[in-house]
């Protein structure tokens, strides 16, 4: 595919996310693995970890419905709308007393991360910043999720990285799959990581 070509993609889901009421076309990359495995349902609770602008978070409320329960975290402070069953708290991830904000909310049936660094054109600073935001990720998932659970997040390609995956996450869940949703941009280095059927032990 031509970069023009590839250009072209990008504005669509731009323009789609727009029309559609959603801040950033990211909600696509989500939409794409949802259909494939089916992750959210109604009546579900979730938890979105750098949640900011809102998109996973709409498209998670809309799904679970009003029965369902969406908690959204993230240290910047979130401007888009979100229906009664969202609550978003704007918190330090890094922070250990962030946690006492949604404990009582949980056990959790997917944990959802997008988070990526603020890239700094270096390869391997970028891997680095990234992977240390997928561990802080699966700090909290390790202690929100619920048996049998699911934790979706964003990981930039490394081997560090995929000693990660392979060394801490395979333990710990039945399957871990490596994805490249269609809305990824085709320069970028990031590839979602989902985890299904969460190991207590």
């Amino acid at each position: 595919m031509s970069i023009k070509d590839r250009q072209r993609i990008d504005d669509h889901y731009s323009q789609k996310a727009r029309k559609e009421g959603y801040p950033a076309r990211s909600v696509y990359k989500l939409e794409e693995i949802d259909k494939k495995y089916k992750l959210l349902k109604r009546c579900q609770k979730i938890l979105d970890l750098g949640c900011a602008p809102g998109s996973w978070t709409l498209y998670a409320a809309a799904k679970v419905g009003n029965e369902g329960r969406v908690i959204g975290l993230d240290l910047q402070e979130v401007s888009s709308s979100f229906p009664p069953q969202v609550t978003i708290w704007q918190a330090d991830l890094l922070e250990a007393s962030s946690f006492g904000l949604v404990e009582g909310e949980g056990p959790f049936d997917l944990v959802l991360s997008d988070m990526a660094p603020r890239t700094m054109g270096q390869r391997e600073v970028d891997q680095a910043r990234s992977l240390e935001l997928s561990q802080t990720a699966w700090s909290w998932a390790e202690r929100m999720l619920a048996p049998g659970a699911h934790f979706l997040f964003k990981l930039f390609q490394s081997q560090d990285g995929e000693d990660f995956i392979k060394q801490t996450l395979q333990p710990r869940f039945d399957r871990i799959n490596r994805l490249k949703p269609k809305a990824t941009r085709s320069q970028s280095l990031e590839m979602f990581v989902l985890g299904q059927g969460f190991k207590t032990t």
